[in-house]
């Protein structure tokens, strides 16, 4: 039988890393309204400004998002002149991503923001805390994307088509 203190303390610790990540996310939402841009577009932005002009679909992998998900985000980032697709030069089904000139001045902008933010929320951990919670966290992924999980694909759910 497991140890109820531990497992109570288990369970707590994941509650505890769930709400983290939701209220940070809630509290960037707030911070990232005034800029007219959603957390999901800043990732993909940053992700561009480090793989400017990949292709569409190795972007969604990087990003693990589907296909028709980034589409959306890619349709409102070019909407607002964040972003241009342009065809491959070679294989012209294939879509490029580029950043636009804009994006870059807002870059620098929410580079600085969520560093002012990061500081405020983080205040409390001296670097050496800091970097202790970086090493346990990713500790934590590096289990969690070893996880063999069985495939549930296909599986009866017992809902009816």
């Amino acid at each position: 039988m497991p140890d109820q203190t531990a497992l109570r303390r288990d369970i707590r610790l994941g509650y505890l890393i769930h709400d983290v990540s939701r209220m940070r996310r809630t509290a960037f939402d707030q911070l990232m309204k005034p800029l007219g841009i959603t957390r999901a577009q800043w990732w993909v932005l940053a992700h561009l400004s480090r793989h400017d002009g990949m292709a569409q679909t190795q972007l969604a992998a990087m990003l693990d998002v589907g296909k028709a998900s980034l589409g959306s985000l890619l349709d409102r980032l070019e909407a607002t002149g964040f972003i241009e697709r342009r065809p491959d030069a070679v294989d012209r089904r294939v879509k490029r991503v580029f950043l636009s000139r804009s994006s870059h001045q807002l870059l620098e902008r929410l580079v600085t923001i969520e560093a002012a933010f990061n500081e405020q929320i983080l205040g409390g951990l001296n670097g050496e805390d800091r970097d202790a919670l970086i090493r346990m966290l990713s500790t934590i992924k590096e289990s969690l994307l070893k996880l063999e999980l069985p495939d549930t694909t296909g599986l009866d759910t017992g809902e009816i088509d």
